[in-house]
């Protein structure tokens, strides 16, 4: 019996493709920029070498020391800066016997040393030795025929005498263990230190996010694309960022904080956009409308995430300090020459390869990529009992936050001095040996007395005045032992300086006790009954406490106008308040969180090893804040690109749950490819020899790996499925707000 087959019916036919939008900003500009592709393409390349060369040809305006200072020691850093001393530059040079023991400071060894000290170029005077009380180090003096300033000249000139100086050093008889430090010495050798730490960076990120951007895209140019396009948009904004030191001046940090972000957010924008111009080809669109979709979507996106990153930074101008001043205008400058470079020379470059974006294609890399086009299982086997059981695993998720963010409750703040420098710094070492066998040559506090009217000092009253202070700090434990206070006067007698020494490192409770006896007690009673004079305390302690005072001031303000503008934004782009403060809530545990790991791993020594540091016991001062409104800005990329996918799903008719479900997983490769660049790029910085980037970098990759994971795979969904249809809710008030559609 033959059994007849009907025949095959024809496959139903494609339903067309919505047209392309054609309004909008973004999508006008994507389309002029895709359609005259070399144009756009030249003047972007145009831009970018015209930031470079013009920066280049202005120079950089430094911050200097006189804007540098906060609170009660700021007059106290200007009387001082601004008076002429008339004081040489000088190195310190330490002599110890090679093997221990006691130092014979007219042993032959030693003798030549100081006869090649004194003959070397540029140093007019080695003072007579500084022997310690036990007998193993002795101390000198090297002056160099260069007054001290910050003209560059100066600047020059000191470094060439402390380098001809070294020479010597270096060469001194092997019998001796000899070390130099001084302003000009060790201000070289940490220039060379964050000079290395940023070629470092550069030499790190660049393959590194290429290779990330292989494995997601598994073809040479569609990797290479963003992260090109990253590279020039950090170049662009650090030509820019010189033009702005002349409002703003910059910060020694600056450069390298400008690479960490621009390289995060340069490729996180133009992975979005390239990843949803694929899609839409794979659609089977042609390039131009593949363009204007992505331009209209994840374009889009770019621009809100970009704004709302631009927002949050500026909230560093509420500090009212001149480093976060800086860093607020280069982390403002290379996103917004990031999301510019995203809308113009992006589609220019997909129109220019079009469908060649995909080659070449690397063969085990691209067949797991075409493989992926499912739902990730990972996500799904995660995403199920989280959207079954949403109270416990927001329970949980919350429970795991405030374990992570517990040790931030004991953080302590400080700038770090000399001794917190790399130990790998001869510098540095040779500071340590010194304070250690001289107490008095450590850490101290400047007073500086000055006349309002920049008449001269009454010598005879303030020299009576500082002996009797002399006597008072001499019977009190708070302070070094020492040869007695004396003033040093400017030279036109308007100004003087009293060095008053301290036995404690600079961040010690007990030289911020001392602080306060000098301020409250000492200061006034010895110099507040002459007349017509001025008097403060300044000093690395001084400026510690100052500085933790005026981050207490600023910090709520700071945070306030970050949440609020965060909010507003988000607001804007998802007309849903409950969206917004869901948002805001958990970057603000996320925030939490990192403080308490930073805490944990870098006020104690466990981690150390695993780093490459020795601890200070403390988180640099201004890290607490720059981190916050950081993180703030970066996480509105997912944020955005989340919650709008989820949005989708809600808009279409989906249950809360199903529509929770299939916008995180929809959203998971794209989101979770831009989450390990940040984490990589940052990274990258903890790797690097400056305690101030480590932390840096160790805080941003913690912050950013906690709300890829913790957030968004745990607390955000389950708070959105017990929220319901209560999600899309915006009061009558907010409804008048502009709307920014994703």
């Amino acid at each position: 019996m033959t059994t007849t087959l009907p025949l095959d019916r024809p496959p139903a036919p494609t339903p067309p493709l919505p047209p392309p939008p054609s309004r909008g900003l973004v999508v006008r500009v994507a389309r002029w920029s895709a359609t005259h592709k070399w144009l756009a393409l030249v003047l972007w390349l145009a831009f970018v070498a015209a930031a470079i060369v013009g920066g280049g040809a202005v120079g950089t305006k430094e911050v200097e020391d006189g804007d540098q200072g906060v609170g009660a020691s700021a007059a106290a850093d200007r009387a001082l800066i601004q008076a002429d001393f008339d004081d040489p530059v000088t190195e310190s040079v330490l002599v110890r016997a090679a093997g221990g023991g006691a130092v014979d400071t007219g042993s032959d060894a030693v003798t030549t040393l100081t006869a090649n000290l004194g003959a070397a170029p540029g140093v007019t005077a080695v003072s007579e030795p500084q022997v310690s009380e036990d007998g193993t180090a002795a101390l000198y003096e090297v002056t160099l025929d260069v007054p001290e300033g910050t003209d560059a000249e100066e600047e020059d000139a000191a470094s060439a005498a402390a380098a001809e100086i070294g020479q010597v050093v270096d060469g001194a008889d092997g019998s001796l263990e000899v070390g130099q430090v001084g302003d000009a010495s060790l201000g070289d050798a940490l220039d060379k230190v964050y000079e290395d730490d940023l070629q470092r960076a550069e030499y790190l990120s660049l393959p590194v996010s290429l290779l990330i951007m292989l494995v997601v895209f598994g073809a040479l140019i569609a990797a290479a694309v963003p992260v090109l396009l990253a590279l020039s948009s950090v170049v662009a904004a650090m030509g820019l960022s010189a033009f702005a030191s002349y409002v703003v001046p910059s910060t020694d940090i600056l450069a390298s904080v400008v690479l960490l972000v621009g390289m995060a957010v340069g490729v996180d924008y133009s992975l979005f956009y390239v990843r949803r111009e694929r899609e839409e080809r794979e659609k089977g669109r042609g390039t131009m409308d593949a363009v204007a979709v992505a331009a209209a979507t994840s374009g889009r996106a770019v621009v809100v995430s970009g704004l709302a990153v631009i927002i949050a930074m500026a909230g560093m101008f509420f500090a009212g300090e001149a480093t976060f001043q800086s860093l607020a205008v280069g982390t403002i400058l290379v996103v917004a020459v990031a999301v510019v470079g995203s809308v113009t020379a992006l589609p220019a470059l997909l129109a220019i390869f079009g469908r060649w974006i995909d080659r070449p294609r690397i063969p085990l890399l691209w067949r797991l990529r075409r493989r992926d086009g499912g739902e990730p299982r990972v996500w799904r086997a995660i995403l199920g009992p989280v959207l079954r059981h949403p109270k416990t695993a927001l329970t949980a998720g919350l429970l795991a936050l405030l374990a992570l963010a517990a040790p931030a409750i004991g953080m302590k703040l400080s700038q770090p001095g000399v001794s917190d420098l790399s130990k790998d710094v001869p510098e540095v070492q040779t500071y340590d040996a010194i304070t250690t066998a001289f107490p008095a040559e450590g850490a101290a506090h400047d007073i500086a007395v000055w006349t309002a009217d920049g008449s001269p000092l009454d010598r005879t009253s303030v020299d009576a005045a500082v002996a009797t202070l002399s006597d008072t700090v001499a019977a009190d434990p708070e302070f070094a032992a020492s040869d007695g206070l004396t003033a040093e006067y400017s030279t036109d007698g308007s100004v003087a300086e009293i060095v008053v020494p301290v036995p404690y490192e600079h961040d010690d409770d007990r030289a911020e006790a001392s602080l306060q006896t000098l301020r409250d007690d000492l200061v006034p009673a010895t110099f507040g009954d002459l007349n017509g004079v001025e008097s403060g305390v300044t000093g690395m302690t001084a400026g510690n406490v100052d500085f933790r005072g005026l981050l207490a001031d600023r910090m709520p303000i700071v945070i306030g106008f970050v949440l609020l503008m965060t909010i507003v934004v988000l607001v804007m782009a998802f007309r849903s308040l409950a969206v917004a403060l869901t948002a805001a809530g958990l970057n603000l545990l996320s925030v939490a969180a990192s403080y308490g790991l930073l805490t944990l791993v870098f006020q104690n020594s466990w981690a150390e090893g695993l780093l490459g540091f020795e601890s200070t016991g403390a988180i640099i001062t201004w890290l607490p804040l720059f981190l916050f409104v950081i993180l703030f800005g970066l996480s509105m990329d997912y944020h955005v690109f989340v919650v709008s996918r989820i949005r989708e799903g809600a808009k279409a008719g989906m249950t809360t749950r199903e529509a929770v479900r299939t916008g995180i997983i929809r959203s998971a490769g794209v989101v979770t490819s831009a989450a390990v660049v940040m984490v990589a790029v940052f990274s990258i910085f903890a790797t690097l020899g400056a305690i101030d980037f480590k932390q840096m970098g160790v805080g941003l990759a913690a912050a950013i790996l906690i709300d890829a994971t913790i957030v968004r795979a745990v607390l955000l969904p389950s708070i959105m499925v017990l929220l319901g249809e209560r999600n899309w809710w915006l009061p009558k008030p907010l409804q008048r707000l502009p709307q920014l559609e994703h």
